[in-house]
Order: structure tokens, then sequence, then C-alpha cells
């Protein structure tokens, strides 16, 4: 006789630590492990439930004062590109695309150090090595890939050097950009907002409903050019929906807008894998 046994994660909570979004505030992350033959299920059951995967851990923000950190993605079969996002597309035509698998370069590495000493010097990847981004790029258990954006070679170049970067995870739905970098030189490119062009692009292709983006936050400069994109949704209230006016969503900064972690965690919904058992 056979019996089976469901996929039963552990959840914990991250100790606070200052917010990178909001100032004089506090965040911390409920997380679980995303390891084993079943990773891809979890993965794409917690992502549309507004988790995101960072190497081997699948997190979303619990913070204990406001509940800001909404999970937001593009329904690509509704996105009309706007005048401004036309004209990124033209002025960044002569860029060439290369997917390829999960694997860190040194060209990756020369580009990220000088992209965070420029946008990034004193956030919580400023230090980090090769080492660390080699895992960063290699350590996952699901379908990933690296899109890699190069550009034409200028005086005293050769071949076509790195523009921009993005590890992309693939869903059963959709597109997850984990985490971009580019050539802060080329500002003139917007190469941020141009990767996610692309990436609706190549969702299109694909056949895949949405492109995730991970966290949009009313009231942090940061995030604001998120908003900006037609067909958002975001993740809020145990669902899915419409960004609309983004100055509606400044409730989520208030306290009373947090449940306790447990009432978060027994809302999680959890793939249906099971395991067989022999009895």
């Amino acid at each position: 006789m056979r019996h089976t046994l469901p996929i039963a994660p552990q959840f914990y909570v991250t100790a606070p630590q200052p917010c990178p979004y909001l100032d004089g505030r506090m965040e911390r992350k409920l997380f679980t492990a995303l390891q084993g033959e079943h990773a891809q299920k979890l993965n794409d059951t917690l992502s549309k439930q507004g988790f995101r995967r960072s190497q081997n851990v699948l997190y979303r923000p619990s913070c204990a004062e406001c509940s800001a950190c909404l999970s937001a993605r593009i329904r690509v079969a509704d996105f009309k590109p706007r005048r401004t996002h036309r004209r990124i597309l033209k002025r960044a035509a002569e860029l060439r695309r290369n997917a390829t698998s999960p694997w860190a370069t040194e060209d990756q590495f020369s580009l990220f150090r000088r992209y965070l000493d420029h946008r990034h010097a004193d956030g919580g990847m400023a230090d980090m090595d090769i080492f660390e981004f080699a895992a960063m790029i290699e350590e996952t258990p699901i379908k990933s890939r690296v899109i890699e954006y190069s550009r034409p070679a200028g005086p005293g170049e050769k071949g076509r050097p790195l523009a921009a970067v993005c590890l992309t995870d693939v869903f059963d739905d959709g597109l997850s950009m984990v985490y971009s970098f580019y050539d802060p030189d080329l500002a003139d490119l917007s190469l941020g907002t141009y990767v996610i062009l692309d990436h609706i692009d190549i969702a299109r292709e694909a056949g895949l409903p949405y492109v995730y983006l991970g966290y949009w936050v009313p009231g942090s400069r940061k995030m604001g050019y998120k908003a900006t994109f037609p067909a958002l949704e975001i993740y809020k209230g145990g669902r899915w929906q419409d960004i609309g006016n983004p100055a509606d969503h400044r409730a989520e900064l208030h306290p009373l807008s947090v449940d306790p972690i447990a009432e978060q965690v027994a809302r999680i919904s959890l793939p249906d894998t099971r395991v067989p058992r022999d009895a």
C-alpha cells in the first residue's frame, strides 16, 4: 500500500535591520529554503504569492511596522509601450541580446563592480567579491538564465563589450528579473528600463503571460519607476490586482496594515506536489 505526504517547507523570520527603501524604517523577511527535486514547483507557487528568490532561499518582506513592499508584475498581453519606451528602444537598437546558462564570468563581475560603485556604493552588496558574485549567479536550484546585452566596440575596444546583464528565473507563467546591472557610463540609453522592455519581448515570444519585476514600494523614489509601466499588477491583500493610482497604496505604510506572522504563514498556499511513501 502506498501513501503520500505533502511538501511542508519550514518558514523563518530574519532579525530586523535598516530598510533599504524607506528611511527610518526597519525591515525583516519571511523566508524558506528552496531545495530538493520540487524546488521549481515551490518557487512557481510562492512567487505567485509575493515571494522572491535569492540563491537557494525564497523570501518576502514581513516587516513589523508596514507592508509597503508589494510584488509587481507586468501583464505582457496588455502592455503597450509609451512614447518614452519607444524612444529607449530606438536608442538601444544596436544592443545585442545573448541568453546563457547561469554561469558567472569576469566580464560580468567587472561590470557588476562598476555598477555598484557608481549606483549603490553604500548598499548591502557593496562588499561582494567575485566568489559571492558567482554564488549569486550560479547557486540556483531552478530554471534560470543570464541575459547579457552587448554593445558595439568603441575606440580601442575589441569585440562587443557588455552593456547590461540580468539574472532571470523562468516560471511556469513568466519571467522573473532576479537582479540586473548595467554600464553606468551609458546613462543615455536608460538601460534599466530597456532590459525590462526586452524581457517583455522575450516573454511574449515564449508565450509567457507575465514579467515579474520584484517589489514596488509606495513612497520609495528608488522603486517609483516601476509604477510607470502600463499593465502593471501588484500583489496585495492576497491577490493580484491592477496598480491603479499609485497614491492609493500609501496606507500600506501604516503599522496597522501588518498582519501577525502566524496569520501570514497560515495563508500561504503550498504546491500540490506529494512525495510517495511505501507503507
